[in-house]
């Protein structure tokens, strides 16, 4: 428990994005309360401040401000924070250094390669996870998440023109857009993003029903955690849960939300879920 005020929390989204989603369900997990600004995806005046140009964006206060970036540093940072209180926000945040590095085709990109670690000295790791598979474990997992299971969203929530246009409602429904800008943006988007959802579904290497891919993985997610926990992390959830559980939220209403619960054996886990993660926040 952090002293009320503590720690001021200012989260950069849009509220379908599933990286921004995942952060969210860690903070609400967490108890940590935040203001949201929701971001226009169109012009994004909103992160104008920032030379980071994606989100989510969390600005935090700790008694100095902090920009963070990436949802997994955002979380692995934070989560850091609360368990260790030998440093400050701050110099934990400078444990995730960004590396700037080259694609195949010349493109420049950061990342932070220890993002899935959590900076504890060896007692508090012990504390955190008794064993080592533990920690293993949940890296490993919540890599998974990121590096698979939110690639999968896109092909799946675009499959067919209907389910494109109504995704597209759902994004401008939820998200800031001006009254046209909003017309626009979800016929045009929606046409736009079935044909995206093609190129990512053979950058991908999905098979022609895109619904087969999200079927296994989640089911192969639930393997994971077995049938002798409730969670990942056991009787909680750990940060693996929360990450898959992010990602998964945001086709919640559509047709591949419906059709994922109706056809794997994901729905006890996820409803244990969403149960934890209210109770924490009331």
């Amino acid at each position: 428990q952090l002293p009320a005020g503590s720690l001021q929390l200012t989260l950069y989204q849009y509220k379908t994005c599933p990286f921004c989603s995942k952060v969210r369900a860690f903070l609400d997990y967490h108890g940590l309360p935040y203001q949201i600004v929701e971001v226009n995806p169109i012009m994004r005046k909103e992160i104008k401040f920032s030379s980071y140009r994606k989100v989510p964006i969390l600005l935090a206060n700790a008694g100095s401000p902090l920009q963070l970036n990436d949802s997994s540093v955002i979380i692995s940072a934070i989560k850091t924070y609360l368990i260790s209180r030998r440093n400050s926000l701050e110099e934990i945040v400078s444990f995730y250094p960004p590396v700037k590095t080259m694609t195949e085709k010349g493109k420049e990109v950061v990342e932070y390669e220890n993002k899935y670690w959590l900076m504890l000295d060896e007692k508090e790791t012990k504390r955190v996870y008794p064993v080592k598979e533990v920690r293993v474990e949940e890296m490993k997992w919540r890599k998974w998440a990121d590096d698979w299971l939110v690639h999968l969203i896109s092909p799946n929530v675009y499959r067919t023109p209907k389910e494109a246009l109504a995704s597209f409602d759902y994004i401008v429904r939820e998200g800031k857009f001006g009254t046209l800008e909003g017309l626009f943006a979800k016929y045009v988007g929606a046409v736009a993003m079935f044909f995206v959802s093609k190129r990512l579904k053979k950058r991908h290497n999905l098979r022609d029903d895109v619904r087969e891919d999200l079927y296994e993985a989640v089911n192969e997610w639930i393997k994971a955690v077995g049938k002798q926990r409730l969670f990942m992390g056991g009787n909680q959830p750990n940060l693996a849960d929360l990450a898959v559980y992010g990602v998964l939220r945001v086709m919640e209403g559509l047709e591949a939300f419906d059709d994922m619960m109706a056809h794997t054996k994901i729905q006890p886990w996820y409803q244990r879920m969403e149960e934890v993660i209210q109770t924490t926040r009331a």
